[in-house]
């Protein structure tokens, strides 16, 4: 499942977090690659030792536990901590697949969501798309600033080429309480139901067998 989720992070935020952005020290980007994927990355990361940093690392964080929709489809249980990225003209990061295991402050983490966060309006640059090859073929996904996508780590995809301006965006990666990605979509669509039955009707019968059918196959399929 890909999923994009609009206005993740505030407006007073995101400008805040731009206008950090633009004093920060950024580093090359291959200092955190594994060692096929520097062959293709060509980026720059922000210092994430900087406090500033630090500070909206979690302020974003916060956001996404607190946003129901990234909660209702990832689960997390464990996230790898944020980093922003920065693609000026001419910077790209080829075909990769994410580590399947990461390191964390916590300790080793699986990786089973990547997640986009971006940070400037599509309209200040070209290029620099998301593209992740999927079943269906190649898709492409450039959003809005304060948008997120969700996808799963397992996929391969990319960073086209900037051509002009420059792309700003938080990188992350989830490792979910429940690792199966089709058990993750049947939570996800039965919890979706039942809020829209609850917003349409309140607390019906039907909503409380949706929770209890949502609770019990939680208690079957979670890894906590």
């Amino acid at each position: 499942m890909i999923l994009c989720i609009d206005q993740v992070i505030s407006p007073e935020l995101l400008s805040r977090v731009r206008t950090t952005l633009a004093d920060a020290a950024f580093r090359d980007g291959r200092e955190t690659a594994g060692w096929h994927a520097r062959t293709v990355k060509h980026n720059q990361q922000a210092d994430g030792r900087h406090p500033a940093i630090a500070e909206l690392h979690k302020e974003i964080a916060k956001g996404l536990q607190a946003n129901p929709l990234f909660q209702m489809a990832a689960r997390p249980r464990r996230m790898k901590p944020l980093m922003f990225s920065r693609y000026r003209e001419g910077m790209s990061y080829g075909n990769h697949v994410d580590d399947a295991i990461m390191a964390t402050p916590q300790g080793a983490m699986r990786t089973d969501l990547s997640f986009t966060l971006f940070l400037n309006d599509p309209e200040s640059y070209d290029g620099g798309e998301l593209l992740i090859d999927s079943t269906a073929g190649e898709q492409t996904y450039k959003l809005p600033a304060g948008a997120l996508i969700l996808y799963p780590s397992s996929t391969l995809h990319r960073v086209v080429p900037v051509t002009r301006g420059e792309r700003l965006a938080v990188v992350g990666w989830v490792q979910s309480q429940v690792r199966d990605p089709l058990q993750r979509e049947i939570l996800f669509d039965l919890d979706n139901t039942r809020r829209q039955e609850f917003e349409a009707n309140g607390k019906t019968r039907t909503f409380d067998m949706l929770s209890k059918s949502l609770a019990n196959l939680l208690r079957m399929w979670a890894e906590i």
